[in-house]
């Protein structure tokens, strides 16, 4: 399937591994001129390489932590000259997990850093990419969040609440910009194959005296499939959605879980 994201450009932030980096991927396999962000300039180039040896496209690097205001403004202006129309028109807001435990174990200061990570900086992007894809008439701003937005997880208790407030963000933003050829939705993973969730896997384990493959077998029996997603699996969700043929999905949180979301809705 043509995609028509030859040509587009596109911000992926949280990019350097993981989910972020599987969407920098599929988008640059579709032909969209692609800049990634993270932290680490070392893993950043480490991506780049990837990406270019999987499928011959070079990719640009803005390096920037996205909870620091100076940090953030700089990565966008140093998005722009990576992308030779010198506009954005694919957001892909993707942030690390924040602090894991219950809300009695968690420090009071860990919620203001939890919020500018998740939220904040999703719409901090949010705000600096949006007037020229007013001004264009087409954008595409994809933020992903979490299965918790669904179906809330006790030890997560700051992705529940940020992601939640994240999707409330999402589709307000669908419901203002629509007419501008603008769509917003939520990507929602559940347990994939990322570093995040070999962390989570470490820290169950320590609580509950077992190994962390065990826990690992245990988010795999949560899936109706089965197993654990891959990142790959989401990214192609992502993809789709940047792309023209995805122009009438607007406002819509989707998981990509195997199944482990039980509700209807």
């Amino acid at each position: 399937m043509e995609l028509g994201l030859k040509g587009k450009g596109a911000l992926v932030t949280g990019a350097s591994s993981g989910l972020g980096a599987a969407c920098a991927l599929a988008l640059a396999a579709e032909g969209a001129d692609v800049v990634i962000n993270s932290r680490n300039r070392e893993k950043l180039y480490a991506c780049s390489e990837k990406i270019f040896n999987a499928c011959g496209k070079r990719v640009g690097i803005a390096v920037g932590d996205l909870t620091q205001p100076a940090d953030l403004s700089r990565v966008y202006a140093e998005a722009l000259p990576a992308i030779p129309s010198g506009r954005i028109d694919i957001l892909v807001s993707n942030t690390g997990g924040p602090a894991a435990g219950l809300f009695l174990d968690l420090p009071k200061e860990k919620w203001e850093e939890s919020y500018n990570l998740i939220l904040k900086s999703a719409v901090d992007l949010t705000r600096a990419v949006l007037p020229s894809m007013i001004d264009q008439k087409w954008g595409r701003l994809i933020y992903i969040t979490s299965v918790s937005v669904f179906q809330p997880i006790d030890d997560l208790l700051f992705s529940n609440v940020f992601r939640a407030g994240l999707t409330g963000f999402c589709k307000t933003i669908s419901n203002t910009y629509a007419k501008h050829g603008i769509t917003a939705n939520t990507v929602c993973p559940g347990y994939t194959a990322t570093e995040r969730l070999k962390e989570l896997s470490v820290l169950r384990a320590n609580q509950l005296g077992v190994s962390p493959d065990e826990i690992l077998a245990n988010f795999a029996k949560l899936a109706p499939a089965g197993r654990i997603g891959q990142p790959e699996e989401l990214a192609a969700l992502v993809a789709f959605l940047a792309s023209e043929k995805a122009g009438y999905i607007s406002g819509s949180s989707i998981a990509v879980d195997g199944g482990a979301h039980k509700g209807l809705l």
